[in-house]
């Protein structure tokens, strides 16, 4: 690295990050905090859901907004690295505890558009981005408190996934794995491993040392305890799908095969519906009661 570099990497901040295990759905959230302020933001929240009796709880944000009380925080940014397909969000919950801007990547519309034909919704939902508070363009840079943070679009496990670079830290959604898991499957409506693997390259070219956290970890056969961190440069080095000696066809190949043997995650439907509005659910209806829907065969 020369000179110049090491210095331009001296002078980004270290943001501080706490992370939250929510064990239903193996999701990380995180809290990220400026070093220098108050200022935190909170990444890919979990809203407890029971798919038997369609039960909320809140008891994993509750987690989060009461750590963030505890140590006197304010929270700028509430923010969603893509449309997730196995957990419901909190977003809305957690902005009307602690406030903060609800946002996502700019191309959730085309999710929208997507899921809106598939649940078949009228005009009762617009598939323009209305329902968050911003929508995140590449390499627009926001700020967290002091923290200087910008988004990466990393498409191909769903078109408006973003990788959002905050200080030295990464957060990658569901595009990457811990190097000994791998990376996400993209066989997701708008899913393309083609792109999946140059989404990842981007990432990759990060400078080394930067943190990545993961949004989810499963554990290996080796490895039974779970980890949420490494570093770009052992998933360059190490990553069992997409390290640097893995060519793009390779990676094309064992992704598609692999992706067969998947099965759906088993909240993808209440979670499409409801995490394209930003964590809203639907108005209730006549009866004051809520309900999602449950597409047959849509999605097999």
């Amino acid at each position: 690295m020369s000179e110049s570099s090491t210095a331009q990497q001296q002078d980004i901040l270290r943001p501080e990050v706490k992370e939250f295990f929510e064990e239903d759905t193996n999701t990380f959230s995180y809290v990220v905090k400026d070093p220098q302020s108050d200022a935190c933001a909170i990444i890919d929240s979990v809203l407890n859901f029971d798919m038997a009796s369609g039960g909320v709880d809140y008891q994993s944000a509750d987690e989060i907004i009461a750590w963030v009380k505890d140590n006197n925080l304010k929270l700028e940014w509430i923010i969603e690295t893509h449309v997730h397909a196995d957990h419901l969000t909190a977003a809305p919950y957690i902005q009307s505890k602690l406030g903060g801007k609800i946002g996502i990547g700019e191309k959730v519309i085309t999710v929208q558009e997507t899921f809106k034909k598939i649940f078949n919704y009228k005009d009762e939902f617009q598939a323009d981005g209305q329902q968050f508070d911003h929508l995140f363009k590449e390499n627009e840079h926001y700020n967290i408190g002091n923290l200087d943070a910008y988004p990466i679009h990393t498409p191909g496990h769903t078109p408006a996934c973003m990788t959002h670079v905050i200080g030295d830290a990464a957060f990658v959604g569901d595009t990457l794995f811990m190097p000994d898991a791998g990376t996400a499957r993209a066989d997701f409506a708008g899913g393309d491993a083609n792109v999946l693997f140059q989404s990842i390259q981007k990432i990759l070219e990060l400078p080394e040392q930067t943190r990545v956290f993961m949004c989810h970890d499963y554990g290996t056969e080796e490895r039974k305890d779970l980890a949420f961190e490494t570093t770009v440069a052992a998933e360059r080095d190490s990553n069992i799908h997409v390290n640097k000696s893995v060519a793009q066809e390779q990676f094309v190949e064992m992704r598609t095969k692999r992706d067969k043997t998947l099965g759906m995650p088993h909240l993808i439907l209440p979670s499409l519906q409801v995490n394209m509005r930003a964590g809203h659910f639907p108005e209730a209806e006549d009866n004051q009661v809520i309900y999602l829907k449950l597409p047959i065969d849509a999605l097999s």
